[in-house]
């Protein structure tokens, strides 16, 4: 096996069996997976290429120069003014899809990238995102002293370091003319003033969430839905301010993601407001199981009482029988049983020591009579001689 051969299966296994080109390490934001990658001609379908910069901050760039490019390449792009340095995530014909849906308004915000960045380029552009933290705790305390009701989230400097971007959170219109003086007076640097809600803060920040994984908003995703409350109760979830507040104090994305299953398996179940009259008693809804269909009726409208676990379709076939004039004897479909519900099985709850190999140690055999008799007789014989 060659090297070349070996370094191939190298980063294919890193990539978990997919295309090194297309992927590469989920390391950055809102990463397009390009299926296209290994087609050929692929790159020469259109020069539009797709750089990415810090966080989520995407720009689309013309390969005038023709260059060689592939995921992963820093490059040096054309920005107003001088340049900026990022990333390339996406080349080929995908691109043309991703510019659709970023909505440019004119070709004029489709700049030019110059080069692959050089050293002198990454130096500098080092050098300029080591004073973003710094700047941005200074430009908190400049908008407090000018008494500006705002809160800077985040501070981008571009990367030759002749711009910087300051993200900023406010709930009413701010007038921060005073502001950018003073940051320029400051800074010395041109001064760009982008506001963001309190989710785009999130996904700039970071963060741990209660299902303890990265948050959604700072992975994979792109556009933020509003959430509102109607999400919890068609999940039946507790209206408990603390447990449904993201790392943004904002509802949580996630409560949007099942909700669609939720509405649609609730239009099975009936009516809360039914009451089920069987000859014993009036039973009136107490809980239901969306998901499993499953019903639970109480004889005290306000307590649990004589609690009955029923199915969604026994529970209308009752309420039909109600419409009729009749009553049944109980809610279960056979007094003699009870509903029968779903069981775990535990697997490892039965006899595994089958799997064991039994180990027992053999016995000696033992002497029998006749071979005794026969060693007595010898012994007889020697000695009658």
């Amino acid at each position: 096996m060659t090297e070349q051969t070996k370094e191939h299966i190298v980063k294919v296994g890193c990539d978990r069996g997919l295309c090194h080109q297309a992927v590469g390490r989920q390391d950055r934001q809102l990463n397009t997976y390009d299926w296209l990658a290994d087609v050929p001609g692929n790159m020469e379908t259109t020069d539009l290429v797709e750089v990415q910069f810090k966080h989520t901050r995407k720009g689309y760039y013309h390969n005038v120069n023709n260059l060689e490019l592939k995921k992963g390449d820093v490059v040096a792009v054309e920005a107003s003014p001088g340049h900026d340095i990022g990333v390339v995530t996406l080349t080929g014909r995908l691109v043309n899809l991703q510019v659709k849906k970023a909505n440019l308004k004119s070709a004029d915000d489709i700049k030019r990238i110059y080069r692959i960045a050089r050293e002198t380029d990454l130096q500098k552009c080092r050098e300029a995102k080591a004073r973003e933290h710094s700047t941005m705790i200074e430009s908190r305390k400049i908008a407090k002293g000018l008494g500006l009701d705002m809160k800077i989230g985040d501070v981008e400097y571009q990367g030759d370091g002749n711009k910087a971007i300051f993200y900023y959170i406010a709930d009413e219109r701010v007038d921060f003319r005073q502001l950018i003086k003073d940051l320029a007076a400051a800074f010395h640097v041109r001064i760009e003033m982008k506001q963001i809600g309190a989710r785009q803060e999130a996904g700039r920040i970071g963060g741990t969430g209660p299902c303890g994984r990265e948050l959604c908003c700072a992975t994979w995703m792109k556009n933020f839905s509003s959430v509102s409350t109607n999400a919890a109760r068609f999940q039946d979830i507790s209206l408990n301010p603390q447990k449904l507040a993201g790392m943004c104090a904002k509802l949580k994305c996630c409560l949007n993601y099942e909700v669609d299953d939720y509405v649609e398996a609730g239009k099975r179940l009936p009516g809360k407001d039914v009451i089920l009259q069987t000859q014993d008693a009036d039973y009136y809804f107490f809980k239901s199981d969306i998901l499993a269909g499953l019903v639970t009726y109480s004889t005290d409208k306000n307590l649990a009482a004589n609690l009955e676990t029923i199915t969604a379709e026994r529970a209308k076939a009752i309420i039909e029988m109600n419409r009729n004039g009749e009553k049944p004897l109980s809610l279960e479909e056979d007094s003699a049983k009870k509903t029968e519900t779903k069981q775990h099985v535990d697997l490892a709850g039965g006899d595994i020591s089958r799997f064991d190999k039994s180990k027992k140690k053999k016995k000696k055999k033992k002497p029998s009579n006749r071979q005794d008799n026969n060693k007595g007789n010898v012994h007889k014989g020697h000695a009658a001689e």
